[in-house]
């Protein structure tokens, strides 16, 4: 079956295609949300077939540039972030693909404001004046906090990952939203700074192969986690400190603007999400 599209009951355009699945909201005048609805479902109509071909030099560990459009975000997203870290350009797979329909959009007409959110992963775009309001849901469904977003703040992609979630983890955490340039540093980001929460040889950690869970996952036979036992808060704190520096790391390198990290119904947040936003990050994650 092909791309499939339909409108949303609330306005918003719903594009489907095999794993890839879209929900898109346009602000603007009738004549341009037209234009970018057009302009997001002829974009998506080809992705798939696309990536398809160079899914082998995706899930390989970083090294080779890829050819495709998308396939190349990918590669330019996780090597802006990974310091040495194992990474395949499929960590920036879902912001990738977000990305590349919001500039499909742009492209065809001026917006006011447009979000594509794949999966979780989102990318965004703000005209001056406007703003952007946002949850920061831990994957285990629980608020983790709320943050506003302007134009002024250059923040175009917002992401989560963590054990639990879409894709496999090597860490702990419950979730970690990032907020960067794009959707695809976003996306990769997420998935290294989640990867460093974590306490390596803890005997209440399970971890799998992760090619005995997925067994095309580009991840191989590396062990992934698959269970976490209720932790003591001084194991917590040491695990979010892991990737608190992590992160840090990434915004000292201006590959990244800002992460929150969550760990069994503890947080942090490092960077800056505007003032009023972090001041109320902070007090929500403090007391999830």
């Amino acid at each position: 079956m092909g791309a499939v599209a339909a409108l949303l009951p609330d306005g918003r355009l719903h594009l489907q295609h095999g794993p890839i699945d879209l929900v898109i909201g346009v602000e603007g005048q009738d004549d341009a949300r037209r234009k970018a609805f057009r302009a997001a479902r002829d974009r998506f109509a080809s992705i798939l077939a696309e990536l398809v071909p160079e899914l082998p030099l995706l899930r390989a560990p970083l090294g080779a540039v890829p050819e495709g459009l998308i396939a190349r975000r990918m590669h330019r997203a996780c090597k802006g972030v990974a310091q040495g870290d194992f990474v395949t350009p499929m960590a920036a797979v879902a912001g990738s693909v977000a990305d590349e329909v919001l500039a499909a959009m742009l492209a065809a007409t001026p917006l006011a404001r447009a979000h594509v959110n794949n999966g979780g992963d989102i990318a965004l775009h703000l005209a001056p004046g406007a703003e952007y309001r946002a949850a920061i849901a831990g994957l285990d469904g629980q608020l983790a906090g709320r943050i506003t977003l302007r134009a002024t703040d250059g923040i175009g992609g917002i992401a989560t990952s963590g054990q639990g979630g879409r894709s496999l983890s090597f860490g702990i955490a419950s979730s970690v939203t990032v907020l960067a340039r794009d959707a695809a540093t976003a996306d990769a980001a997420a998935t290294l700074i989640a990867n460093a929460v974590d306490l390596p040889d803890h005997p209440g950690i399970t971890r799998q192969p992760a090619c005995d869970i997925w067994p095309d996952s580009d991840l191989g036979a590396r062990l992934v986690v698959t269970d976490v036992a209720p932790l003591p808060p001084a194991d917590i704190a040491r695990a979010l400190s892991q990737g608190a520096a992590r992160a840090q790391a990434m915004i000292d390198t201006g590959a990244i603007a800002a992460a929150a990290l969550v760990l069994q119904g503890q947080g942090v947040t490092v960077g800056e999400f505007t003032d009023r936003a972090t001041a109320r990050t902070e007090r929500s994650l403090q007391h999830a």
